[in-house]
This record gives structure tokens, sequence and C-alpha cells, in this order.
């Protein structure tokens, strides 16, 4: 009688217990994603529409899940949206994800990049027959960016400018550069009457700039930074990532699994594009510019990040010294081979 109460006390007890544990946090059910305009977020438009971070979150057990999208003109306000928690992950240029991670370094979340997502040129075009290269640039002339400070595209213009006269006029040509949405930019360029007659432009919106035969280029990003680099990076925060794990690491597996059905089939990538955003180009069009990866390549390996690092510490944009490229990147893409 006396080990059977035994018994039952030590059963009561390992319930009472088991009672007693927290419940085990449930992942968020809503992934929201920010995205700006162009090509480079082509990967995101195929993983929505074939419905791949549902595929890979329902095979990690998570159930059904909804995928919402939104979409900014900058970099600035995207790095915004992410800071206030309206978005998740948000997909912008590198310099920006190295901007926000200096900022958030220890505190607001900590934020690093998911992956590499695209890389491809940004090309200053220009329609004033002035303009062959930087060196031409004058009081008075504008040139249209995402955003007219902190972007990529002004990073890439100031180490254009510090190689061309001397580093200490590296900043020359910066008051010459206005916040504009590529879409707009585009068409104050080639209206031919708008103030802007230069933009640093990216796919598709060069190749659709430089289909007019009065458009020239004054400076590719490729040559600034001394090969093809990564321009688009996936990034949001460490708080986000730690609370929803097997969601972030579904995320990662759909945009993969969308960049190697990309490379393997450009066609049919091409008629995906089409499909989600307004376009003058034919899929022959998207076709051939997905053909030439030097125009645009999807990879989730970030390239030549520290060219652009190195500078930014330099000039004092940044002020915690990156030791690698990996710092700026969650563990899941360490094992690249990235630079």
């Amino acid at each position: 009688m006396k080990h059977s109460f035994s018994l039952l006390a030590l059963l009561c007890a390992a319930m009472t217990g088991m009672f007693a544990l927290p419940a085990l946090a449930q992942e968020t059910k809503e992934v929201r994603i920010v995205q700006q305009f162009g090509l480079s977020y082509l990967p995101l438009h195929l993983a929505v529409e074939q419905k791949l971070i549902e595929k890979h979150a329902r095979a990690a057990g998570l159930g059904d899940i909804t995928v919402t999208l939104s979409k900014l003109g900058s970099g600035a306000a995207v790095n915004d949206a992410l800071l206030s928690g309206s978005v998740d992950i948000a997909l912008g240029g590198t310099t920006v994800l190295m901007t926000i991670w200096d900022k958030s370094k220890g505190g607001r979340g900590d934020i690093k990049g998911m992956m590499a997502f695209c890389d491809t040129p940004m090309v200053i075009t220009t329609i004033d027959p002035r303009i062959k290269s930087i060196r031409d640039y004058r009081e008075g002339d504008r040139i249209a960016m995402t955003a007219a400070r902190g972007t990529h595209h002004s990073i890439s213009l100031q180490m254009a400018a510090a190689k061309e006269f001397g580093m200490d006029n590296r900043t020359k040509l910066d008051n010459l550069t206005v916040g504009m949405s590529h879409p707009d930019a585009m068409i104050a360029l080639l209206s031919g009457s708008h103030e802007v007659k230069s933009h640093s432009a990216t796919v598709p919106f060069l190749q659709q700039e430089l289909a007019d035969p009065r458009v020239r280029v004054a400076l590719n990003s490729y040559d600034v930074a001394g090969g093809r680099h990564t321009l688009i990076v996936a990034y949001n925060t460490t708080k986000w990532k730690t609370e929803n794990p097997k969601t972030y690491a579904a995320v990662v597996a759909a945009f993969e699994e969308a960049m190697k059905s990309i490379n393997s089939d450009k066609r049919a990538a091409a008629e995906v594009y089409l499909r989600a955003e307004k376009s003058k180009f034919s899929i022959d069009d998207v076709y051939k510019m997905l053909q030439d990866e030097n125009a645009i390549y999807f990879s989730p390996t970030p390239s030549k990040v520290m060219v652009w690092s190195d500078y930014m510490t330099k000039v004092g944009l940044l002020t915690n010294k990156a030791a690698s490229w990996r710092d700026y990147f969650f563990e899941n893409t360490h094992n690249k081979p990235g630079s």
C-alpha cells in the first residue's frame, strides 16, 4: 500500500510540473516583406507567385502562413519600415544594410543580412550631350537616385569622385543628387525637358533608358568596385529571427529555391516578372537581360561587400568597423564564398 501511494505521489508531481511549464512560443503566421522597384527583386516575385515561402513553412511544421508585400521608393524608407516594426524582412541596397547594421549594433533589434539577393550594377545615365563622364558635371546639373544621401548609389558616386578628384573632394558631386524613385527618374530623364538629366539607374530602367539613342553612360559601379558586386540584400532584426527561427529558415530556403529556378529557366522567370510588374518590355526583352550575368545575377552569396564597407569606415560613414563581410550577415551565409 505504501508503494502504491509513493507511485501516485510521483505521478501527481510529474503532472504538476508538466502543467507548470510555459507554453512554447508560437511563430508568426504572417511574413511582411518590403521591396523597392526593379528586376532585382525577381526572386521575391517568383517566391510569391509559386508560394515557396508557404511551402517551406508547411514542410517545417508551421502550418499555413500569409506573405504580405509592400513597396517603397528608397532605402531610407525601407529601413524606417523595418525599425518601426511594420515589416519583418527588408530588401534593399548593401550599403543601406551596412548603415542600419552600424546604427543598430548592440541595440534597436540588431539588424543583419539574411542573404545576398542580386548582383547588378548601378549605372549613371545621362541625356545631356555635354556630359561624357563624371568630370563633366557642374553646378546646376541634377543626378536622380533613390535617395540623395546614404544609398548604395550615392556612395558609388562618392567613391568615383574620390578616385577622379582626390579623397578630399569625394563629396564634390553630392549636392547635385536628388532623391527620386527609379520609375519617376526614368520618366524625368527621357522627357528631356526636366531639370533631371542624369539617373543612377538599375535594371530594367537602365535598359529602357539606353534604348533611347540620346542616352549615354557616365559611370558604372562595376568599374568603381573593380568587378561585379552585390547590390540588393535581404535583411531583418535578430529579434525577429530569434522569435521565428523556422519561419526565417523557410524564407531563406524559398528565396534560394527561387534563385535556382530563375537561373535554370530564365524565360519562365521573365514571364513571372511581367506578371508581377507593369512594364513595356516584352518577354524576349526581359529574357535577354536575364541571360547577361554582367547585367543581373541572382545569388545568396555576398560579393565585394568589403569594398564598400572599407570606404564607408574610412570616411566615417560607419562607426563600427567590420572584420569581414560575415559581420553584416547571419550565420546561414557564413559558409558561402563571399567577399
